[in-house]
């Protein structure tokens, strides 16, 4: 468990990246040992200032007695989206697309080009 600098402790979290963008689920205690849900959408962007890149943050924070109702409209939402706007896609697809195509850079990083393996002769 760990403690922020507000005071509140953090129980659990779990981040999800997605392109540009990483998500962060946490669960988070109150003083009186109450808990609550914050959504984290962080993005890096390039800051043209000092060319450096910073974080734009933004967070929804979801109280015990919005679960229900915030999962049920989420559900919803998707499924509509899923079966009403895009019946045609399979959405497994993006479940391993983004794992194979970290696993071909690396990969292809790691492999030598055929100028590495030929022999040269002066």
């Amino acid at each position: 468990m760990e403690e922020n600098k507000n005071g509140r402790d953090e129980i659990y979290s779990e981040k999800v990246k997605a392109g540009k963008r990483t998500y962060f689920f946490d669960v988070k205690s109150t003083r009186s040992n109450d808990y609550y849900l914050t959504i984290t959408e962080s993005k890096k962007r390039y800051n043209k200032d000092d060319e450096g890149f910073t974080y734009e943050k933004h967070k929804i924070f979801l109280y015990k007695e919005d679960f229900n109702k915030f999962v049920a409209a989420l559900n919803n939402t998707v499924n509509h989206v899923k079966t009403e706007l895009m019946p045609g896609v399979d959405f497994t697809q993006f479940d391993h697309a983004r794992e194979e195509r970290e696993e071909a850079t690396v990969v292809s990083e790691a492999k030598p080009t055929t100028a590495d393996t030929e022999l040269k002769w002066d």
